[in-house]
């Protein structure tokens, strides 16, 4: 499951059985993945969509895990363009109903945080890790020259999602003052792990660093995904589906 088509490009490559079907508005893409049954979808952007995939992924078709990937703006200290962040929780960072309820806790929930599978998140360490021992390998030396990624490393830790691009200085040191164990920020993630809470079905999540979240020199977005987001989360499935 990803957000953005460019995000979910080089997956759909990997499947060479694939098989579309059309529900809520969506397209799903069903195939086989080193011997194991997948479903891949693009959720679109935000908490909403990601919301409506995730049931639809479990409702209509009885997924038993789901895996999210794709880019996210760093936001913990040294958490670095081009590294990766497994989500070992997350929370919305736009959430408040104070004074009904404390500040980022969920209504009716009694929590601010929902917690990925940590069996499912140590398998996906695992193959991440593979992958960044040997960047070139899965993006080409041009592009580890390209982004400077020589020595990319994988960090765990809480995520943070809200219906809001975060993009400026201003709004990264709020977060970090805020939530200052947050690691990274994005728009779908916490979402998806509040209906796997509800289903019960296992999460694992897996974020590329595109940005530090601010208003310093970005990296070419859009090239940084194809070239680098993109081909981390197919070679690190590759070999998170080889571990299963």
């Amino acid at each position: 499951m990803s957000a953005m088509h460019q995000e979910l490009a080089e997956v759909l490559q990997t499947l060479p059985d694939e098989r579309r079907e059309r529900a809520a508005g969506r397209d799903f893409w069903l195939g086989h993945w080193r011997g194991h049954e997948v479903v891949a979808v693009l959720s679109c952007i935000g908490k909403v969509a990601a919301a409506t995939t995730a049931t639809a992924l479990i409702e209509r078709f009885g997924v038993t895990a789901i895996v999210f990937t794709g880019v996210a703006g760093g936001l913990g200290e040294g958490v670095a363009v081009g590294d990766v962040v497994l989500a070992t929780s997350f929370v919305q960072h736009d959430m408040d109903a104070s004074p009904l309820f404390p500040r980022y806790e969920v209504p009716l929930y009694g929590r601010t945080r929902f917690d990925t599978d940590a069996a499912l998140t140590d398998r996906l360490r695992a193959a991440a890790a593979q992958v960044l021992a040997h960047p070139a390998d899965a993006l080409g030396a041009s592009a580890v020259s390209e982004f400077a990624l020589q020595a990319p490393r994988a960090h765990q830790g809480l995520i943070a999602s809200g219906d809001r691009f975060v993009a400026t200085s201003a709004e990264s040191r709020a977060l970090r003052q805020s939530l200052p164990d947050a690691l990274a920020v994005e728009m779908e993630g916490a979402a998806v792990a509040q209906v796997c809470h509800d289903y019960g079905v296992p999460l694992a999540a897996l974020r590329t660093i595109s940005d530090r979240a601010d208003d310093s020199a970005h990296v070419d977005f859009t090239r940084f995904i194809d070239q680098v987001a993109s081909r981390y989360s197919a070679a690190t499935l590759d070999r998170f589906f080889d571990l299963l």
